[in-house]
């Protein structure tokens, strides 16, 4: 008898054709995305910590106060909406490959795709808002519901 081999499985001695395909590899860009983003998450984040719990007075320190003053500054303001953005859109891109990987019946992997980016553009939105958009002494407030470094 002999062997014979399989058509679907390459002879490792010969090297790798090209499928063909042209224009943008969406998935190799989502794969760069991924080490990119993470290794400016780990950035951003280690020093949102080292900043609010290091420096300060650890999270004894932490309180609305201490928000609406770091919020008062464009620079922690953009920090803090890198960190949302790049958190969401990187949690997102990683829950997506796992729909990929693991919703076989594409109505059901539609379904939670589109329920996904839902939620992260609503979530996104959201919080840009809430950074843009915080003052901690709005005008016309009952003074007695102000922080009171609001009133003085």
């Amino acid at each position: 008898m002999s062997a014979q081999s399989s058509p679907a499985i390459p002879d490792p001695t010969t090297r790798y054709a090209r499928t063909g395909q042209r224009g943008i590899n969406a998935e190799m860009l989502s794969w760069l995305f991924m080490r990119i983003s993470g290794v400016l998450l780990v950035i951003l984040v280690f020093g949102h910590l080292f900043v609010n719990l290091w420096l300060g007075e650890g999270v004894n320190g932490i309180d609305f106060a201490f928000v609406g003053g770091k919020w008062a500054s464009p620079f922690w303001q953009v920090w803090d909406l890198l960190m949302l953005w790049l958190g969401l859109f990187h949690g997102g891109n990683g829950v997506r490959t796992i729909i990929n990987d693991y919703a076989r019946n594409p109505t059901l992997r539609l379904t939670l795709k589109g329920l996904l980016y839902f939620a992260v553009v609503v979530t996104v939105v959201l919080g840009t808002l809430v950074i843009f958009t915080f003052d901690p002494c709005p005008v016309g407030a009952e003074p007695s519901l102000l922080p009171s470094f609001c009133t003085g």
